[in-house]
């Protein structure tokens, strides 16, 4: 790769790091506020419900053909028939995926013992619809790096989705807001998807010629499937143990602590395997491109979930209301474990993206043993038993996946240790100062309490950034200054 190729590179990754998370982040608080609020307004009972109806949906979203789009941004080269193909494909799987939801509903309620959650499922069906519309555009954007047009219609998308969320739960919809706000979200972001890239064409149901790309989309789906039983095992094991209000106060604390790892770095891995895909070539540029990113995605995520652990009562009582109360105990216990969930996630987009989709199906495989086995065993000990299976399991998956990927990707572990120490340290000392303030405030009101440790947090950390890091801070302020 030439200096001009890998400075136009640079810059292209930069322009799509700065739409895709800064509209990300935009779009995320519109969406936390309504989300929140709702939260206030419902029970934990109708996220318990709602969570078990997700367990089945979320399965047969791993099929949906998002890998299949993977496959055309990888791919080099590219013609006006494979993309009609692709968009077949993708239709003729989400309404067979439609139908088999609606087919399965009945099974999903029994298991549970809950006849609403059949309800949910056929109701939800509608969202596969939906999915060709986002995920074939979404694809011809990527290929392209052109993730301005993506976010725009992603913050749009926010945007209609917290007001039926909001409009649905002061209507007393109940349960039913937590349908409804997705259908709108998703049928929004399909129209102004299909618009934003011009997609809309007839699709070929003739798939000769496209075994290359269905076998690349079949490694992804296979991966994303061991995905789908490491991070649904939970619900599944637990909806079968617990009612569905401590179902509801499990699956909150969860939400709240992978905000940043579900809502955020998805958003940077996408950006992140079109870069890769670029460089497939280059190792060592691949390596270097993996460490900085790391490193600056761990910036932002250990003072996040290490403020989470140490502020958990006060937060909760703030953000969610007195009748979460027994979810700050939760939250505690996996805040310590999302770090290492959040390393985890970025190593499928490198590998993938140089052609060894196979890595991450492993590591998924790895995960859907490991995660699963624990969560058996910590759901004897009730929600904190879940909670611990996380963080006594999570650093042994992460080990493996490290082990089994870091050589093909051209990096060595202990470079990635170094890159991503100085957060880590940093966010270690501000959790230990944070803790200590706690101890010796006074009785506060919970919003008081918060701000106070909140604000001696920020400053603990950056004051150790500043002092410690410099060369970190200067690299992400040439990094928004867009300079090299």
């Amino acid at each position: 790769m030439t200096n001009h190729e890998s400075e136009s590179l640079r810059e292209q990754v930069r322009s799509a790091v700065i739409w895709r998370s800064g509209t990300q982040i935009l779009g995320q608080m519109i969406a936390w506020g309504s989300t929140f609020v709702v939260i206030r307004i419902l029970n934990p009972a109708d996220y318990g419900l709602f969570a078990m109806s997700q367990v089945v949906l979320v399965l047969l979203n791993m099929l949906n053909g998002y890998g299949l789009a993977s496959g055309l941004i990888q791919k080099r080269e590219i013609d006006s028939r494979a993309m009609r193909q692709l968009f077949g494909m993708l239709i003729l799987l989400n309404f067979g995926l439609g139908l088999l939801q609606v087919l399965l509903a009945p099974l999903a309620a029994a298991y549970y013992h809950q006849p609403m959650v059949a309800h949910l499922l056929r109701v939800q069906a509608l969202l596969y619809l939906t999915t060709p519309f986002i995920a074939f555009p979404f694809a011809l954007l990527a290929r392209e790096m052109d993730f301005r047009k993506q976010a725009q219609v992603n913050l749009v998308s926010a945007v209609t989705g917290a007001v039926a969320a909001l409009s649905g739960a002061y209507a007393g919809l109940g349960i039913w807001t937590l349908v409804l706000a997705p259908i709108v979200l998703f049928t929004t972001r399909a129209i102004g998807m299909t618009i934003a890239a011009r997609s809309l064409m007839w699709p070929s149901f003739d798939f000769r010629g496209a075994g290359t790309l269905a076998r690349y989309g079949g490694l992804m789906a296979t991966g994303q499937l061991f995905w789908f039983l490491q991070s649904q095992a939970d619900v599944f094991i637990a909806g079968r143990h617990f009612d569905a209000h401590m179902l509801g106060i499990y699956t909150t604390s969860l939400f709240l602590t992978q905000i940043l790892v579900s809502k955020f770095v998805p958003a940077l891995n996408e950006v992140a395997f079109s870069a890769y895909a670029k460089i497939q070539d280059d190792s060592h540029a691949v390596a270097t491109a993996f460490a900085r990113s790391a490193r600056i995605i761990m910036v932002a995520a250990m003072p996040f979930y290490l403020g989470l652990a140490v502020t958990a009562k006060p937060l909760v009582l703030v953000v969610l209301g007195d009748k979460w109360v027994e979810a700050a105990a939760v939250v505690h216990l996996l805040a310590f474990a999302m770090p290492f969930m959040t390393l985890q996630v970025l190593f499928a987009p490198a590998s993938d993206a140089i052609g060894r989709p196979g890595i991450s199906a492993r590591n998924s495989a790895t995960g859907a043993i490991v995660m699963p086995v624990a969560f058996f065993v910590g759901v004897h000990w009730g929600v904190t038993g879940l909670a611990l299976a996380w963080l006594f399991a999570y650093p042994l998956y992460l080990g493996i996946s490290a082990w089994r990927t870091l050589p093909v990707i051209g990096l060595k572990l202990r470079e990635l240790i170094s890159a991503i120490a100085p957060p880590v340290l940093a966010a270690g000392a501000m959790a230990l100062v944070v803790s200590g303030v706690d101890t010796i405030l006074p009785p506060l009101a919970p919003v008081s309490h918060l701000m106070l440790l909140v604000a001696t947090g920020v400053a603990t950390y950056g004051a150790w950034l500043a002092i410690f890091a410099r060369a970190t801070v200067e690299e992400i302020i040439m990094l928004i200054r867009r300079r090299r």
